[in-house]
C-alpha cells in the first residue's frame, strides 16, 4: 500500500455518499427485480419527458455543424457564452433576477458546484490570520453529499431543526432562529430548498431572514436548487423561486431527468464566477457540453418551463401522495411519522420508538432486498448527539410503482413485527 495523503484521508474513504452512490449503481446496473431500490435521487424515468430528450438528441445527430461543434470543442472554463447569456435571459424573464451571463457559470453537475462553493467559503482563511472558517448548516438534517466535501476538519456547525407536530403522523422541521448562532468562525450559511431529505421547504420569510443574517455578517447563502426552482420545480406547495444580491444558487439539470449529462449552474456575483471558471479549468479544464446544448434549445422557446410545470411537477407529487397513502396503509399499528413532503424525491419517515437505530434498520431492510438511506447520514456537524438523528430513513419514491409498493409492503411488514 503507498502511503496516502489528508486529501485521500478525508475524500477517497468511505462515507455516506459512496455508500448510497454504490447501492443506487449496483441495484441499476444488476436490474434485478428482486430488490427495490428506494435509497437514491436518481429520477423518474418519465416517458413523455424522456420523448422530448429523443427529439433534442436527434434533431442534434441530424446537424452535422452542431454535432461537431458540441463533440470536438472545448467551452470556455465557464461555459459556453451563449449558453450563459440564454439561462440568464430566461431567468430575468421567469424569474424577475437581475443577472447577466457574468453571474453565471456551469459546472460539471451540482455536486461538484458545491464542493467548490463550500470550500471557497470553508477551511483556512486566506487573510494570513491562520483562523479556520466553518459552514452554517441552518437546518438539520441537510443533504448527505454536503458532509464529507470539505478539504478541512471539523468544517460544518449545523443547527438542529426545531421540530413542529403538524398533524397525525405528521411533523415539519423549522429553522430555529432564536437558537442560530453566527459567530466569526462561520464562512457561509447553507441550505437546499426543497430540503434533501426530508422534503421540506424553507418559507420565503424565512429564507429573507437568512439573508439578511448573512449580508449582516459579510458572508454569502449558499442556496441549492437541484429539486426546486426555477427547474425542475419540484415543489408541491405556493413557492417562488428567491433572489437576494448576497445569495449564490446554484440549478441542476439531474432532476429534470439528465443526471447523466452532468450538468450544474452556479449564480452569483462576477468576482465568484470568476473563480468557479478558475476552479473548472484546473480540475477539468471545460465543461460537458451536451446539457448546455440540450438545454439552450428548450429555454428560448419556454418548453423547460412546460416541462417542469406539466409534466415533471405533475407526475412527482401523483407518485408523491400514492406512497405516502400506501405508506400510512402499511405502517398501521406502527408509531410513526413523516415529514410533510413539500418537494423532491422522498418520504421522511421518523421511527421514535423503534427498537431498532435507522443504521440496523437499513441492514436489515438490505437483508430483505430493500435499499433505503439510514437518517444518521444527514446529521453531521451537531454541537451533540441527538437522538432523533438515529430515529430516521429516507425513502425514495422514483423507481417504477411496483417496486414502491413493494418496498414499502416488505418494510411495513418487518416494522409491525415490533409492536
Amino acid at each position: 500500500m503507498f502511503p496516502r495523503s489528508q486529501f485521500a484521508a478525508r475524500l477517497a474513504s468511505h462515507c455516506g455518499i459512496v455508500e448510497l452512490m454504490e447501492d443506487l449503481g449496483s441495484a441499476l446496473a444488476a436490474a434485478d427485480p428482486g430488490v427495490a431500490m428506494m435509497g437514491g435521487g436518481n429520477p423518474a424515468r418519465i416517458p413523455e419527458v424522456e420523448a422530448i430528450w429523443s427529439r433534442v438528441v436527434s434533431d442534434l445527430a441530424r446537424s452535422p455543424d452542431a454535432l461537431g461543434a458540441m463533440l470536438g470543442n472545448y467551452d470556455p472554463p465557464a461555459g459556453s457564452p451563449s449558453f450563459r447569456s440564454e439561462l440568464a435571459s430566461f431567468l430575468r424573464r421567469t424569474c424577475g433576477w437581475d443577472v447577466g451571463p457574468e453571474n453565471i457559470a456551469v459546472t460539471p453537475g451540482g455536486q461538484t458546484a458545491f464542493f467548490y462553493l463550500l470550500n471557497l467559503f470553508g477551511g483556512q482563511s486566506a487573510d494570513g490570520t491562520g483562523r479556520s472558517r466553518k459552514i452554517l448548516l441552518p437546518l438539520a438534517p441537510e443533504y448527505i453529499g454536503y458532509a464529507d466535501q470539505g478539504l478541512a476538519p471539523d468544517f460544518f456547525v449545523s443547527q438542529p431543526g426545531r421540530i413542529e407536530l403538524t398533524g397525525p403522523q405528521r411533523f415539519k422541521y423549522r429553522i430555529d432562529f432564536e437558537r442560530l448562532q453566527i459567530t466569526p468562525e462561520i464562512g457561509a450559511i447553507c441550505l437546499s430548498r426543497p430540503t434533501n431529505p426530508s422534503a421540506n421547504v424553507v418559507t420565503r420569510e424565512e429564507l429573507e431572514q437568512l439573508a439578511g443574517l448573512a449580508a449582516a455578517h459579510g458572508i454569502p447563502l449558499l442556496l441549492d436548487n437541484a429539486y426546486g426552482l426555477p427547474f425542475p420545480g419540484v415543489v408541491f406547495g405556493d413557492a417562488e423561486p428567491f433572489w437576494h444580491p448576497n445569495v449564490i444558487q446554484t440549478l441542476s439539470l439531474s432532476k429534470l431527468g439528465l443526471p447523466g449529462t452532468r450538468t450544474g449552474f452556479v449564480v452569483g456575483p462576477p468576482d465568484v464566477i470568476r473563480e468557479i471558471a478558475a476552479l473548472n479549468a484546473v480540475v477539468g479544464l471545460a465543461n460537458n457540453n451536451l446539457g448546455q446544448v440540450i438545454a439552450k434549445s428548450l429555454l428560448n422557446t419556454g418548453e423547460l418551463e412546460r416541462i417542469s410545470r406539466d409534466l415533471i411537477r405533475p407526475y412527482y407529487q401523483r407518485r408523491c401522495q400514492e406512497s405516502l397513502a400506501l405508506l400510512d396503509q402499511e405502517l398501521q399499528g406502527v408509531p410513526y411519522r413523516v415529514h410533510e413532503p413539500e418537494g423532491a424525491f422522498f418520504l421522511w419517515l421518523w421511527l421514535e420508538d423503534c427498537p431498532l437505530s435507522a443504521r440496523e434498520l437499513y441492514l436489515g431492510l438490505k437483508e430483505r432486498g430493500v435499499i433505503v438511506v439510514p437518517g444518521d447520514y444527514f446529521f453531521y456537524g451537531l454541537p451533540e448527539e441527538w437522538p432523533h438523528q438515529h430515529q430516521c430513513l429516507r425513502i425514495s419514491y422514483t423507481q417504477p410503482e411496483a417496486t414502491v409498493t413493494k418496498g414499502i409492503q416488505t418494510m411495513g411488514a418487518w416494522l409491525r413485527s415490533f409492536w
